[in-house]
């Protein structure tokens, strides 16, 4: 399922590690992603992929992928779905969408998987597998190489315990990655000995103007390839003094990212729209959906003292909040509670 996006994700991240020679790199990665299933609706579903990579030491050369394993993750809602038609086991295909780019070559990407017959619990969360074969990819070019992710497909036959299939019959489900993550799994320069870091992010934003302090979880790669992501958050606050608030807040990179690498840590540029989905006072919502910050807020995230580039430590930053626009009503009132300078990322780096 979205195995195979993951899959080729990771066949790229080896040889973003390009060295002298080629070694065996391995990966161990976890996407969720949102598909519509009959009766259900919409589910997410995680997926950890795992395998090992021969990576090429220059243009020219291939990749090829060893050890691989993916799994799954299916939620009680989902098997409860299941239950409910007979389904007694699952088993079917599906085809993942990602592309390839090294160079001025840009190649449409396309992995199909079987996905093994599974015993499906009477209620609880289970756990699927499904393997394929990965084709060796060549890359001819010198430069800049990403691996993106795209949609993914799956062909899905659920039946009961003598074999014969459901009401369900076979189903065909679309499936999309879920906001906040990374699409891009793999940016480097080939040829070059500049290798690609990728870690967890987890911290906490302040917002000076708030008297309030957020957390926050994401990713970030450095390298060759900058990319800061964050995920959704939310920060509670009183306003007045005594009103109890709360505001989420969603951190979307605007633009390229760059940066700086070093041997002891690095500078990354980026710039951030901020996006308020949710405002409350008193738990009643006071913002329009599309309340934001009226222009892009430019950060510089900075390693500090401790930091070493293979393992992680502290990272930290400022950032001055414009006016926001688009909150209805009430948009000069929350602008005047969230915008101001001096307020700060303070995040903690762990390799993966």
């Amino acid at each position: 399922m979205r195995i195979a996006r993951s899959l080729l994700a990771a066949c790229v991240l080896a040889s973003a590690v390009a060295t002298p020679a080629a070694a065996s790199t391995p990966v161990d990665e976890e996407l969720t992603f949102t598909c519509p299933f009959p009766l259900i609706g919409r589910q997410q579903l995680a997926v950890e992929i795992k395998a090992a990579f021969e990576v090429p030491s220059a243009p020219g050369g291939t990749f090829t992928t060893g050890d691989l394993a993916v799994s799954v993750t299916v939620p009680d809602k989902s098997t409860r779905g299941l239950a409910l038609v007979g389904g007694a086991s699952i088993e079917g295909t599906a085809s993942a969408g990602v592309t390839l780019a090294n160079g001025p070559l840009t190649l449409p990407l396309s992995l199909p998987l079987t996905v093994a017959k599974t015993a499906v619990p009477p209620s609880g969360a289970f756990t699927a597998t499904a393997s394929g074969s990965v084709p060796p990819v060549q890359l001819p070019n010198a430069g800049k190489t990403t691996l993106t992710i795209g949609g993914f497909s799956t062909r899905l036959t659920p039946k009961k315990a003598d074999g014969s299939a459901t009401g369900l019959g076979s189903f065909t489900s679309e499936c999309t990655l879920d906001p906040g993550q990374d699409p891009v799994l793999l940016g480097f320069e080939l040829g070059s000995t500049q290798a690609q870091h990728r870690y967890t992010v987890a911290g906490s934003t302040a917002v000076k103007a708030l008297g309030s302090t957020a957390p926050l979880t994401g990713s970030l790669a450095a390298g060759p390839e900058f990319a800061t992501t964050f995920d959704r958050t939310g920060a509670e606050f009183k306003a007045f003094g005594f009103v109890p608030g709360r505001a989420d807040l969603q951190f979307t990179p605007d633009g390229p990212q760059t940066g700086e690498l070093r041997d002891d840590g690095f500078t990354a540029h980026s710039a951030f729209t901020l996006v308020l989905p949710q405002v409350t006072l008193f738990g009643l919502p006071v913002a329009d959906p599309g309340c934001r910050a009226g222009a892009p807020i430019p950060v510089d995230l900075r390693t500090g003292s401790g930091f070493a580039v293979a393992t992680g430590g502290p990272v930290t930053g400022t950032y001055t909040i414009p006016p926001l626009t688009g909150c209805g009503a009430f948009t000069a009132f929350l602008s005047s509670l969230v915008q101001g300078e001096g307020n700060t990322f303070a995040l903690t780096l762990t390799a993966r």
